[in-house]
């Protein structure tokens, strides 16, 4: 089942379903979050109370994203309580891109282990434990809050001091912590990591820096499992004309990592599991167009898009104008 959010003629949110047929209104529900903490809080499958709850009229998906009537397919009443982070190195085919970002070279000539082939060798050799264990953790990084996540069809806003706008074509688990603190998962969706490569480039403890940007997911939510092989395709459109465009690959297949594994290391810190809060988490992806030396511009369509997962996710690029901040004393 996919299940997203739209807003109606008389800018209400509506939660939508389908299940290989015709996208239809969920009776009753608010929110997906409201539908979700629901779920949680009478220990309800999320399908089970969808059904329960029964199907209204029929509505067009496409057009209403082709309208700008799409959001995100899950927010918070408060955007402080959703939080956007993410990890990387967890696929079979991502060494090699950060690796060559973060080279080094020794005073003799001879290429080092870079800490990028470090982490990736970790997640090779302890990144799928057996059940029960606990394997080694991840790279993790912070994007920020709700404020930066962006709906799919909107803009995705580089800042002016931005020395790249590059995408990362991902898979994310969706997150809603329970009022004892345990944490559920909603679903799974596409995202588009939106990071700064160039700077993360200069130095990899930049990469804190190169985080901190916008991010899209959507538009639709999968609930259930993962697929195991998760096959997929990222593009960039310019002036109504591709760009490039690139096979990507996801789903534990295709990872160093469990899923269970890289949920293990994010929610096993108190702070991520608040009663309440939202969570949308990345799980890295082997594709960039940076790596294929593409330099994105202003106006450009950024599309991720995998069959499972429904309609793509689709977001335009704009750059901020310079804001000067100056910090007064009280």
């Amino acid at each position: 089942m996919l299940i997203s959010q739209i807003l109606d003629d008389a800018e209400t949110i509506r939660v939508v379903a389908r299940n290989g047929g015709k996208t239809r209104i969920i009776n009753g529900a608010r929110s997906v979050y409201s539908l979700a903490m629901e779920a949680a809080r009478t220990g309800t499958g999320l399908v089970a109370l969808i059904e329960r709850k029964g199907f209204g009229e029929a509505v067009d998906l496409d057009a209403a994203y082709k309208k700008g009537r799409l959001l995100s397919p899950i927010n918070h009443p408060d955007p402080a309580h959703l939080h956007l982070t993410g990890t990387g190195l967890t696929h079979l085919g991502s060494a090699a891109t950060r690796d060559s970002m973060h080279k080094k070279l020794s005073t003799d000539g001879e290429e080092q282990l870079t800490d990028s082939m470090k982490m990736f060798r970790m997640g090779l050799e302890g990144g799928k434990p057996a059940k029960g264990q606990t394997g080694v953790q991840p790279e993790w990084f912070y994007k920020g809050n709700g404020t930066m996540a962006v709906a799919p069809g909107a803009a995705l806003l580089s800042p002016a001091f931005a020395e790249d706008a590059g995408e990362e074509p991902e898979v994310a688990g969706i997150y809603v912590i329970g009022d004892d603190g345990a944490p559920f998962r909603v679903g799974f969706t596409l995202s588009n990591e939106f990071s700064d490569h160039v700077t993360e480039r200069v130095n990899y403890l930049f990469l804190a820096h190169s985080k901190l940007r916008n991010a899209s997911f959507g538009p639709e939510i999968l609930i259930g499992e993962l697929p195991s092989d998760v096959r997929g395709t990222s593009r960039i459109v310019r002036d109504g004309k591709l760009l490039w465009e690139k096979p990507f690959l996801s789903g534990e297949a295709n990872m160093s990592h469990t899923i269970a594994n890289l949920e293990h290391h994010h929610f096993k810190y108190s702070a991520f599991r608040q009663p309440g809060d939202v969570h949308v988490h990345m799980f890295g992806t082997a594709t960039l167009s940076f790596a294929d030396g593409v330099r994105t511009e202003a106006g450009d369509v950024f599309e991720i898009e995998a069959k499972d997962f429904g309609l793509p996710l689709r977001n335009p690029l704009e750059i901020e104008q310079p804001v000067k901040v100056a910090v007064k004393a009280l």
